[in-house]
């Protein structure tokens, strides 16, 4: 019997140590699974507007009103005719430059040089004949056979001989030397400007086509053909398929409930049983006062965090501004 005791009292120490210690948890006192919350919001759909780069007539629109797009497709054209003009121009200018450089590099034609030379040996004759009558003049000056004046005429005519033949020796020397690398560089150069004027005028000639930026549904068609537009004219406004997001808000005690990344079910009113699945790409590091626009129970002068979730895979029934539900899981079972 006494050895029965201590056995009792053994059990019931363990009994009430068990209880003490899940006490906390039965009776709430120590930390709880919030559970499943749910938040409240709107879809929000990027709107583009689309307007030519370059003015012009519009010449074609190719879709209208809900009309649905890919990304490139052509939506519009103008007029192109005085771009394509602009282009052949360019390159008409580019062409006669680049023939310009082309000669530079290749240097005087063995014709020319041969040409040169054959100038400077005649030039060479002269001077020889010139040099032949000044000795003849000189010779009979003292006899007087010969004026001053003609051995002043003879004297003239060796120098003018002399340079003659200097002049042409030197323009031979610089064709055979060919062209100066400071002529070649300047005609590269003009070059190159030439060829940045043909691209510009491409661009602009390509501008003359208006495309879709991305996939999406065309919302307004604000021009018709036969308008003049200039660059900064919409012709089109795009509604893009993707991305689309939700926008919602937090309250502040909530905050640590969520963190970018985190898994979301979005449904709407008009398919509550259909469920995007979606998740947090944005939480607003600002806090501000609740938007009147916001559908939430907590009163609306609680400051609140702006959050955007991305929907992974939207579909069509979801519209610019339509209401919906997100449902967040619960912090534990988030980070399983």
């Amino acid at each position: 019997m006494n050895k029965l005791v201590p056995a009792a009292i053994l059990l019931a120490s363990a009994a009430a140590a068990g209880w003490w210690f899940d006490a906390p948890s039965r009776l709430g006192w120590g930390p709880q699974d919030p559970g499943e919350f749910t938040l409240y919001g709107n879809v929000d759909i990027r709107q583009v507007s689309l307007a030519f780069r370059v003015s012009g007539r519009l010449e074609e629109a190719r879709v209208d009103e809900g009309d649905t797009v890919k990304r490139g497709a052509i939506l519009a054209r103008l007029d192109n005719e005085p771009y394509d003009y602009a282009v052949r121009s360019a390159q008409a200018n580019v062409a006669a430059l680049r023939a310009t450089l082309d000669k530079l590099k290749a240097g005087p034609r063995p014709a020319e040089i041969a040409q040169a030379s054959a100038s400077y040996n005649e030039s060479l004759a002269d001077l020889k004949n010139a040099n032949l009558a000044y000795d003849r003049a000189r010779q009979l000056r003292p006899q007087g056979t010969v004026s001053q004046a003609g051995l002043d005429q003879a004297t003239a005519a060796r120098a003018m001989a002399a340079a003659r033949a200097e002049s042409a020796n030197q323009a031979l020397v610089l064709l055979r030397e060919g062209s100066r690398a400071e002529d070649i560089a300047a005609a590269a150069a003009q070059l190159k400007a030439a060829e940045a004027t043909l691209a510009t005028a491409q661009t602009s000639l390509d501008d003359t086509e208006l495309r879709a930026p991305n996939d999406g549904i065309i919302l307004s068609r604000i021009k018709e053909p036969g308008a003049i537009v200039s660059s900064a004219d919409a012709v089109y406004v795009l509604s893009l398929t993707e991305p689309v997001w939700v926008r919602s808000y937090v309250a502040e005690a909530e905050l640590g409930r969520i963190y970018p990344g985190m898994k979301v079910k979005v449904t709407s009113d008009t398919k509550p049983d259909q469920a995007y699945e979606g998740r947090i790409g944005f939480i607003s590091p600002v806090a501000e006062f609740t938007p009147k626009s916001v559908e939430t129970p907590e009163l609306r002068t609680d400051l609140v965090y702006r959050l955007r979730v991305v929907i992974e895979r939207p579909g069509l029934d979801l519209r610019q501004g339509m209401p919906v539900t997100l449902r967040l899981p619960s912090l534990q079972a988030a980070t399983r």
